[in-house]
């Protein structure tokens, strides 16, 4: 099977995250974002330029999930696609690109932070959690004949 990749987005949270709905009920997220940019020096060093701003958003448990997590100075790393559109303002026409983030973290490089690895609830999760706990706990337990141990 062939390796799916998506684009990908860079840089820091620049504005305050924004919460709307869409026309069809679902949570949209929106932030302006910052990447920082750099030039190579012939003698090796890098000076730093100006950073350039973009749109982001996300929808719905994306941007749910982004709303309570993310702050403006934020470090972060995005999947997903650009999106390009026009609207309309003084009678001009105006390009404009957005990035869809499908998927949004934070910058382990940048970032600081502990994992919580608890799992989400799902319908039926806590069954089937249970039952493989349960199965795990059989494979795992020793059992005894005579006055040897067998097992783990």
């Amino acid at each position: 099977m062939p390796l799916h990749t998506q684009q990908s987005l860079s840089g820091f949270i620049a504005s305050e995250p924004q919460q709307s709905v869409t026309e069809n009920g679902e949570t949209r997220f929106y932030v302006r974002v910052g990447q920082p940019h750099f030039r190579r020096e012939d003698n090796g060093s890098f000076t730093v330029l100006e950073p350039s701003f973009h749109d982001l958003v996300a929808y719905r448990a994306t941007a749910d999930r982004a709303l309570t997590r993310f702050a403006k100075g934020d470090s972060f790393v995005a999947e997903g696609y650009v999106r390009s559109f026009e609207f309309e303002r003084d009678d001009e026409i105006i390009p404009r690109e957005e990035f869809v983030a499908k998927k949004i973290g934070h910058d382990l490089a940048r970032t600081n932070y502990d994992v919580d690895r608890t799992r989400r609830s799902t319908p039926g999760a806590e069954r089937e959690v249970s039952a493989a706990q349960q199965i795990i706990s059989q494979e795992a337990t020793p059992v005894r004949t005579g006055s040897a141990v067998l097992g783990f």
